[in-house]
């Protein structure tokens, strides 16, 4: 299992970003960060079935106070996956959060 990183870390180079999102180097893999989800306390390291790597989970709290687990970021073994394969997640995100600030904020 891979260790929790603290991003930004000094081992790690910033290898592209976006509105919404970073992604990151490091010797053995590529780490894709949601920027809106920065600052979350991991709670805890999961496998994400949809795209089939390691994440890091956060919990963030609706108005009712019910908690709600989330992908904060996601690690990419080098071994297994392209980074244009981690750019193509990375742009599916941006293009998400894109759409709803179009909705929640269209003058910005």
């Amino acid at each position: 299992m891979t260790e929790s990183k603290s991003i930004p870390n000094t081992s790690l180079n910033l290898i592209k970003k976006g509105k919404f999102y970073f992604i990151y180097e490091d010797s053995k893999e590529w780490i894709l960060e949601d920027k809106t989800k920065r600052g979350l306390e991991v709670k805890e390291k999961t496998n994400d079935p949809e795209r089939n790597v390691l994440s890091d989970k956060g919990m963030i709290y609706d108005m009712d106070g019910k908690g709600n687990k989330v992908n904060i970021r996601w690690f990419y073994p080098k071994d297994k996956f392209l980074l244009q394969t981690v750019e193509q997640n990375a742009q599916i995100m941006e293009k998400r959060y894109l759409e709803i600030q179009e909705i929640t904020c269209p003058s910005d």
